[in-house]
């Protein structure tokens, strides 16, 4: 029987590790260099396969144009002279060859058709708009582009070289599971799979998955624990008999409220900053306190569903059921103070993400 297995996400800060400050800021350049690549190439590949998609909508063509958007040699009626996939490849890696590996850009492209195909019914019918990336957008690769993934005792990281880049990490204290993660994947236990590069702030990160086997527990899935979420408590929850609620509207809002109001008196100084230097100097301190917001929310929201999670272990409930969650919504939506300082969906995500992990069965009502 085969395992069942998740895949986690964790975000590792990296160092270049190279002995000077002149090869280290060399080999920056060239991550930089594959991040540009990466986002123009990415632009490329979703025009082309727009362009491919809607060829046959374009009414000015001779009825005796063919455009089957399939390979010539398979098809007497294809007009392209490649797989579809293999199309838009061939574009961005004659453009772009010998700036970027093509592992990079292999691993965009393959990414960005299975994307389109999923929503080009939407584009077909101007529901969305395409796909626009920016340039500090994270670029992907699959787990062959990491090699010699090891921990040096001397340097106390984890080595490993990325393509042609030797890079380290930098976990600090680590006070989560990323440490054993690595170690894990060292000692085979765990595979690592195609993951992505970021480069934010002048730093390096690795956006790192990680396929793991899921939680093994005592669940028994006729045992139900019902939740329900609101302002005035974060999580209400109960089995049986048993009922836990967590968090409070006062301990959630005070920390939040006083963040925002910081951030307001921010950008009330703004206006009297020193003039010169651009904007971005002027709104530092209201960008430190927007981030630091987004922390204090992001933390509240991952021990809210931790202790959610521990209630369902600890009475074996197999089976977590969200109640009357569009109503919910639909009171935040009107409500403008709770809309703007409530967040239900990445509550929700969270709340997927770990019974999944867990194996708890997730019903919302």
């Amino acid at each position: 029987m085969e395992k069942e297995t998740i895949k986690l996400t964790r975000k590792i800060q990296l160092l270049v590790d190279l002995p000077t400050s002149k090869e280290r800021k060399e080999a920056e350049n060239k991550l930089y260099q594959w991040q540009n690549r990466c986002y123009r190439a990415a632009n490329l590949i979703v025009s082309h396969l727009y362009v491919q998609e809607m060829i046959k909508d374009f009414f000015y063509l001779s009825e005796g144009i063919k455009y089957k958007l399939e390979d010539e040699k398979k098809d007497e009626d294809g007009i392209l002279n490649r797989s579809r996939m293999n199309t838009t490849y061939r574009v961005v890696s004659d453009r772009f060859k010998g700036e970027i590996p093509t592992n990079i850009l292999n691993s965009l492209n393959k990414i960005l058709f299975n994307k389109f195909n999923n929503q080009k019914q939407n584009y077909w019918k101007g529901k969305c708009s395409l796909l626009n990336f920016k340039r500090d957008m994270a670029f992907p690769f699959d787990a062959l582009g990491i090699q010699r993934l090891s921990f040096n005792e001397e340097k106390k990281a984890f080595c490993f070289r990325l393509f042609s880049v030797p890079l380290k990490t930098y976990l600090g204290g680590d006070y989560t599971d990323k440490r054993r993660l690595l170690e894990r994947v060292i000692a085979g236990e765990i595979k690592l799979c195609a993951s992505k590069v970021q480069l934010k702030n002048r730093k390096i990160y690795l956006l790192a998955v990680f396929e793991i086997e899921k939680e093994k527990h005592n669940l028994r899935p006729e045992v139900i624990a019902e939740a329900s979420l609101s302002l005035e408590y974060p999580i209400v929850v109960k089995s049986g008999k048993a009922k836990f609620t967590i968090g409070t509207k006062e301990e959630f809002l005070y920390r939040r409220l006083a963040i925002q109001a910081a951030r307001k008196r921010a950008q009330v100084s703004a206006t009297y900053a020193k003039s010169g230097k651009g904007r971005k100097r002027k709104t530092k301190a209201v960008e430190r306190f927007r981030e630091k917001e987004r922390n204090y929310v992001s933390n509240r929201l991952h021990v809210y569903t931790r202790k959610l999670i521990d209630f369902c272990i600890k009475h074996q409930a197999g089976t977590l059921i969200l109640l009357n969650q569009e109503d919910k919504i639909g009171i935040a939506k009107e409500e403008g103070f709770v809309l703007r300082n409530w967040s239900y969906y990445e509550l929700m995500t969270k709340i997927k993400y770990k019974a999944e992990k867990s194996g708890i069965e997730l019903i919302t009502d």
